[in-house]
């Protein structure tokens, strides 16, 4: 999961399709210790299979098993979904690619299988494909029905192609059926992006309670979630909290440490936020952390830190895009804020015609923005808000797409609306964003 990607399918699928990864777990218990190979390497297996295994040692234990169940689709599977959940710890796109060799080896052996087919959908939301993601959930559901779980699968393409209606239906089905830690999350996302963020938060903290012990890795997801729902309405000290809290238990835990040091900065705490990005970036180096940290150093006035950053968040989209995933609506901001404007109109259209979401309208208002294609922008920008958003991003952007375009009135309403709520929600955007208010009052 990754708070500054705001889509559903990073912030989400980790934790919420956990049930693929239990699956393995199920499995092993049903078989007895012959499926363990206790009695050869057992040492290695055991220690994969224990509960308290990290996902490293897990793929060490399933890499075995595979080696001695080749023809087995159900450990291809469980391999495959592990090097996802590798991915989502580190980011690193490499495991993309062994992740799809075990779904596709496990659909040679068994092309109608409803995991291989749910476990290929996954992989395929979390690189942004989410027309095919979509239809390989569907395939899976009509395939295994009852497995309600792929109905969170199914939301999560829904709602990155825009079709919120859809979702909204799918997603109700799903919560009907298991109000858990999945359903009500996307309860929480879908909520917020309508502009309901009491009901975000109210959702988000009946998904945080369903999601096991304070100790676990669901839990410290949840709960960055829903500091993160804090920060955006300006209430920085339960946000910190909440923060504080899970790294507590989770030292160092990326996105409680995004937070966090985004809080820092505004309490004018600069250099401790700066080591919290700096490390972020040291641990997980994806590109939307890099770019936090040159936003963050930038702030500061460390222009040529800034630069090293932005460079760093440029390789890391080229080794994203290299390994299958569609980056173009995250490519197509950062250009806007940091690069080259005519490539990032050009990565929006793309981004908006296969993804035609409110998150990628916002995307492409703000390149044809940055490009002074101020007329496009607004009209763009007008499609973005049209479900009512008040995330912060969203906001600063259509008040600076309206500023822009001449649209005073428009500007103030949002501008206003983002100071009011959420005045610190960037080291870098929310002073930009008070002085241009100030500016038209």
């Amino acid at each position: 999961m990754n708070l500054v990607r705001q889509h559903v399918a990073v912030k989400l699928a980790a934790a919420a399709l956990s049930f693929l990864a239990t699956l393995a777990v199920v499995r092993a218990i049903d078989s007895g210790g012959s499926q363990l190979g206790i009695g050869d390497d057992s040492s290695v297996l055991s220690q994969g299979q224990r509960p308290s295994a990290t996902t490293a040692q897990r793929i060490e234990a399933l890499e075995v098993d595979v080696q001695r169940s080749s023809s087995d689709p159900r450990s291809h599977v469980d391999l495959g979904q592990a090097y996802l959940t590798r991915f989502g710890e580190t980011e690193d796109p490499s495991f993309y690619p062994r992740a799809e060799h075990e779904f596709e080896t496990a659909l040679t052996l068994a092309p109608n299988d409803p995991s291989a087919v749910a476990a290929m959908a996954k992989l395929q939301l979390s690189r942004h494909q989410f027309r095919e993601g979509l239809a390989l959930a569907e395939r899976a559901r009509s395939l295994n029905p009852e497995t309600v779980q792929i109905d969170a699968l199914i939301t999560d393409g829904e709602v990155e192609l825009g079709r919120y209606a859809a979702a909204a239906n799918t997603l109700q089905h799903y919560v009907n059926r298991r109000p858990e830690l999945g359903s009500l999350a996307r309860i929480s996302y879908l909520r917020e992006l309508h502009g309901d963020t009491a009901g975000a938060v109210r959702a988000m903290e009946l998904a945080a309670s369903a999601a096991g012990g304070e100790r676990s890795a669901n839990a410290a997801y949840a709960t960055t979630l829903l500091g993160k729902l804090h920060a955006d309405q300006g209430d920085y000290a339960t946000a910190a909290r909440e923060f504080q809290g899970v790294l507590a238990l989770k030292p160092g835990y990326p996105d409680a440490m995004l937070g966090l040091a985004a809080i820092e900065f505004s309490r004018g705490q600069t250099q401790a936020a700066l080591e919290r990005y700096r490390a972020v970036v040291r641990s997980v180096p994806a590109p939307d952390h890099a770019s936090l940290l040159g936003e963050a150093e930038e702030a500061a006035g460390h222009r040529a830190a800034a630069d090293r950053a932005y460079q760093a968040a440029r390789d890391a989209f080229d080794a994203e895009a290299a390994q299958g995933a569609n980056t173009a609506t995250e490519r197509a901001l950062f250009e806007a804020n940091h690069g080259d404007p005519g490539l990032a109109v050009e990565l929006g259209r793309r981004a908006l015609h296969y993804t035609p979401s409110v998150r990628a309208a916002d995307a492409y208002s703000w390149a044809l923005s940055s490009a002074g294609r101020d007329r496009e922008a607004l009209a763009m920008s007008r499609k973005a808000m049209r479900l009512g958003t008040r995330d912060p991003i969203y906001l600063y952007h259509a008040g600076f797409v309206a500023l822009r375009a001449g649209q005073s009135d428009r500007a103030h309403s949002f501008l206003a609306r983002l100071v009011a709520q959420s005045p610190e929600f960037h080291p870098l955007y929310g002073p930009r964003a008070q002085r241009a208010l100030e500016g038209l009052d």
